[in-house]
């Protein structure tokens, strides 16, 4: 459905230094340079991007919005959770682990990045959380 997702940092190093490691932890190589002012992550089903803000001003993150990363197991979860912590992230919502909802069964952690977007690393067990 969506070719690629880009978000606005304020500190674009600081803000690929976090993206290096969480994104590192779902085995996605580090953020390729474009420019002096972006980072693209690719995969072969699309890409994440962050960029300074092209019309000067300050970058500022969605209220309610939330990027998901899709992780294999919930190793990576908790891995990408640490990573963003360990690289200047802040953990939000519950602590990561698994949910139960209207979707099923969801291993979930949720972290804001450095410019304070929110993002969330999930995986869908086939068993039971």
């Amino acid at each position: 459905m969506f070719s690629h997702v880009m978000i606005g940092a304020n500190d674009i190093e600081a803000s690929r230094k976090f993206y290096d490691a969480v994104l590192g932890t779902l085995n996605l190589s580090p953020g390729v340079a474009n420019k002096d002012n972006r980072y693209f992550y690719r995969s072969p089903k699309g890409s994440f991007s962050i960029t300074k803000p092209l019309d000067g001003q300050a970058a500022t993150h969605a209220n309610g919005g939330t990027i998901g990363f899709l992780a294999e197991t919930p190793e990576q979860v908790q891995a990408f959770h640490a990573a963003g912590i360990a690289n200047g992230g802040t953990s939000c919502e519950e602590p990561p682990g698994p949910r139960v909802g209207p979707f099923g069964a969801l291993y979930l952690a949720y972290l804001r990045d450095p410019s304070g977007n929110k993002i969330c690393a999930l995986h869908r067990p086939s068993e039971p959380a």
